[in-house]
């Protein structure tokens, strides 16, 4: 009898257990991923900056003066600010010095005296730049202001070699870097929270997302703290405490959303022929034929000899043959593929290129067994 009751017991507790350990899968957190990740702060930026300067020690590698008038009006008027004339006219043939164009990114909340990298590209026709220094450069944002000064030696990934008109080049020498190699002169002011609120904006307009990121917010700092403005935007309202903010976005960007799922779509880059997809494409069966057709045509010239003793001339005449070949071009089935990789299984089924795999999605979104967005690049 004790046994007996027993049993019934142990099957509730086998039903408790099935219960939590459903509750317990359903429960698990999905992929998430810190809010970091999904949006960017708005105020919070990095600003373009760009500056014409000259590059010189360059070892006989640098601009040619003739195709070049620029680089040597440059040099002059380089010269004559720092208290150098040179006679109107004067042929100046000069190897060692090229035109280049600085360019660099300011960071948000930058402070003069800080370094940057700078990126040093040639505009002229210089050889290389490999070895050469950059001269003092000021580099403008948007505004025409300036807001850094670049100067240094430049390093350059590249190596080449030539003699007796062989050429042997590796990667590029016309373009450089030089870490830190400019320094911040004028700061860009960052307003953030001027009216008492953040502004977040999501990399990717997703309605479900946004709200899923209002939702943790609120589930951490409180109701009403964040609002959705559109399928972009979300408003926050910042702490009264000025030196509270940083910490309070700190631990808004720390917070775990998970995205919603992304958009099925296809891109197709039409220069190369390079096909990508994403994990959510999906395909219905259908059924594809594609054959390829080749035409092949070869000229071959044909000499016409006239007799000897005769009036006639020798003649070259073209002769040509066209041949053309088609492949098999069968009905395949492609099944449907719940997967990324049964859709890529069913396609490489095809047997086609990704030339011809362009045309085929094509024709299958037509058809309407694609469910994805097709995107030309």
């Amino acid at each position: 009898m004790p046994f007996i009751r027993f049993l019934p017991k142990l099957k509730n507790i086998r039903r408790l257990f099935a219960c939590g350990l459903l509750l317990a899968v359903g429960s698990m957190p999905a992929q998430a991923e810190r809010l970091k990740e999904l949006i960017s702060i708005q105020g919070v930026r990095d600003n373009p900056l760009v500056g014409y300067g000259l590059m010189v020690g360059l070892d006989g590698s640098g601009d040619q003066t003739q195709q070049t008038p620029f680089t040597t009006q440059s040099l002059n008027n380089m010269l004559s600010q720092l208290g150098v004339s040179v006679a109107p006219g004067t042929n100046m043939q000069l190897k060692n010095v090229a035109a280049v164009m600085v360019t660099a990114t300011l960071p948000s909340f930058a402070r003069p005296g800080q370094n940057i990298d700078v990126t040093v590209s040639s505009m002229g026709n210089a050889k290389s730049l490999r070895g050469g220094t950059l001269l003092m450069t000021p580099m403008k944002g948007a505004d025409g202001m300036v807001y850094a000064v670049a100067q240094g030696n430049m390093v350059v990934g590249g190596a080449g070699a030539s003699a007796n008109g062989t050429k042997v080049q590796v990667n590029q020498l016309s373009s450089g870097r030089i870490p830190n190699g400019a320094i911040v002169e004028r700061a860009v002011s960052s307003p953030l929270a001027e009216d008492g609120t953040f502004v977040l904006e999501l990399n990717t307009s997703d309605f479900s997302t946004v709200q899923r990121a209002v939702e943790a917010i609120n589930r951490s700092f409180g109701r009403g703290i964040a609002s959705a403005v559109d399928a972009r935007m979300i408003k926050v309202t910042a702490p009264a405490q000025p030196e509270e903010r940083v910490g309070f976005l700190a631990r808004i960007e720390n917070l775990d959303v998970t995205p919603a799922q992304a958009v099925a779509k296809v891109i197709i880059n039409a220069r190369t022929g390079s096909v990508v997809m994403n994990q959510v494409v999906r395909v219905q069966d259908c059924a594809v034929a594609h054959g390829n057709l080749t035409v092949v045509i070869n000229t071959q010239p044909t000499v016409s000899q006239p007799n000897s003793f005769s009036a006639g001339g020798t003649v070259v005449a073209p002769v040509s043959q066209i041949q053309m070949s088609q492949a098999g071009g069968a009905l395949q089935m492609v099944r449907s593929g719940a997967s990324l990789a049964e859709v890529v299984k069913g396609l490489n089924t095809l047997g086609a290129n990704p030339q011809d795999l362009v045309s085929i999605l094509q024709a299958m979104k037509a058809a309407g067994a694609l469910r994805a967005e097709l995107e030309v690049i």
